[in-house]
């Protein structure tokens, strides 16, 4: 087989600050893609711990595609982190019971955002947050520490609080073919015959593979 093995946690020999997370992530509710690894030197294998909020009784996901490179301390705010908002007061008394649970918040109440959704060949930046319901488009770049609050379109450059596009990667017909072609769904043997092709900036070379 070509290319580093996608079953083994820490792909470089000697190197275990890099992880593929799909061999170590265990929530049902976290679906990771193939090549997908997290950089950290601390612990790169408890991912899970950078999901913030992510209670199973709400039921969001969290769904990362594949050849994503996520750094070190990237968070991920999940839908549990809302609080109440409609009223006065956004404190949650009812979670502490003793006569308070009179004030829990009826189905609705709560914003709920949806599933938090990376696309494919996604690079997250050191200390980015991406928060609840947000969905980052194939070939994006997030800087470092950037907040991401709202969708970002594919192949885009984004950073800041809140994090705004910076530029384009590439113009929009070429990032249209990008994601016609999807070479992240090729097999591997043909990723790794291609390399050439999917480093460059050859469109035609690249459309010629698919």
């Amino acid at each position: 087989m070509y290319g580093a093995d996608p079953t083994s946690k820490h792909p470089m020999k000697g190197f275990p600050q890099i992880c593929f997370i799909q061999n170590t992530v265990t929530n049902p509710n976290i679906q990771i893609g193939d090549y997908t690894y997290y950089d950290d030197p601390e612990n790169s294998e408890d991912f899970e711990r950078n999901i913030l909020y992510h209670f199973p009784f709400i039921g969001d996901k969290l769904i990362v595609g594949k050849f994503c490179a996520i750094g070190r301390g990237c968070k991920f705010i999940m839908n549990g982190a809302n609080h109440p908002n409609k009223g006065f007061s956004t404190y949650p008394f009812y979670i502490f019971g003793n006569g308070w649970e009179k004030s829990a918040p009826q189905p609705g109440d709560l914003p709920y955002k949806g599933d938090t959704v990376i696309g494919n060949d996604v690079w997250l930046g050191y200390e980015a947050t991406i928060m609840p319901g947000v969905e980052i488009g194939d070939g994006a770049i997030v800087a470092a520490k950037a907040v991401v609050t709202r969708n970002i379109p594919p192949y885009s450059i984004v950073g800041g609080n809140p994090a705004q596009i910076i530029r384009q990667r590439f113009e929009d017909s070429t990032i249209q073919a990008l994601l016609d072609i999807a070479w992240w769904h090729w097999d591997i043997d043909k990723i790794t015959r291609n390399l050439d092709k999917i480093i460059s900036t050859d469109l035609a070379a690249l459309r010629s593979c698919s």
